[in-house]
């Protein structure tokens, strides 16, 4: 009997050791802070745009000399007041440089590569609707022509020169039109030659287009596409994902 209930002790014991004892805290994976975030993201720009320290480094100093000679007009000897206004103000400017200089600079890297252009479209602001996989692909020249939808209507944005991707447009063109008969289609193709948009000035390009639609009426064209079930295989060499330029990234989010 008195073994039984040493037992019965010991176990108790063990219960609440296990209930009470601590669990090892898993450990987080920690993301980088911001502040790291900007400085590899300066240092990725200056691999590419050497010049991007001296900007920023003029538009630091010019706009404290500027804040502090115009408080000093305002009010003779406050020139502290300036320097307090002028820092912040400089290290905008600074950043501002940064980041359109930064976007330049991951433009550059992607460009002329397979992908360069969905990975472009991935970047367009809200009102657009755009299909990571590519509308039509001639699988031998990796040629693509992606598409998106937005108030100017349909925009097929080509990759490859133009001689050769004029059978895909021309063959897309035909195949919206007969689904969406008075949809405008408009096509832009990417790339150095005459007549074609730098990878880096398209989604510029695509809204200065004049807007047709609403924003029903473009939900509405998406829909009427995919009920036809496009669903192309993206061909090796074409990935829209790994080409991508982070634009949060260099805004320094």
């Amino acid at each position: 009997m008195a073994k039984s209930t040493d037992s019965a002790n010991s176990n108790a014991d063990e219960t609440k050791r296990s209930l009470f004892s601590r669990k090892p805290k898993a450990v987080k994976s920690k993301k980088p802070g911001r502040l790291k975030q900007m400085v590899d993201i300066f240092k990725m720009t200056r691999r590419h745009d050497p010049m991007v320290t001296w900007l920023m480094l003029g538009a630091f100093l010019g706009l404290i000399l500027v804040a502090m000679v115009v408080t000093l007009l305002v009010s003779p000897g406050n020139w502290i007041t300036g320097l307090l206004l002028g820092i912040p103000l400089g290290l905008l400017a600074a950043l501002l440089i940064m980041s359109r200089r930064a976007e330049r600079a991951a433009y550059s890297q992607i460009e002329g590569k397979a992908g360069a252009a969905g990975a472009a479209l991935s970047s367009l602001r809200k009102g657009w609707i755009f299909d990571e996989q590519p509308a039509s692909v001639n699988p031998r020249t990796q040629d693509v022509v992606f598409r998106a939808i937005g108030k100017p209507g349909i925009v097929l944005v080509t990759e490859g020169p133009s001689n050769r991707v004029k059978g895909l447009v021309d063959a897309e063109r035909r195949r919206l039109n007969r689904i969406l008969p008075n949809v405008t289609v408009t096509v832009i193709e990417t790339g150095k030659a005459e007549g074609q948009v730098p990878i880096a000035k398209l989604t510029k390009k695509m809204g200065k287009l004049k807007g047709e639609l609403t924003k029903v009426e473009v939900s509405a064209v998406n829909k009427r596409i995919s009920s036809m079930g496009n669903k192309l295989p993206i061909p090796k060499g074409i990935d829209p994902y790994k080409a991508r330029p982070d634009r949060k990234a260099s805004r320094g989010r």
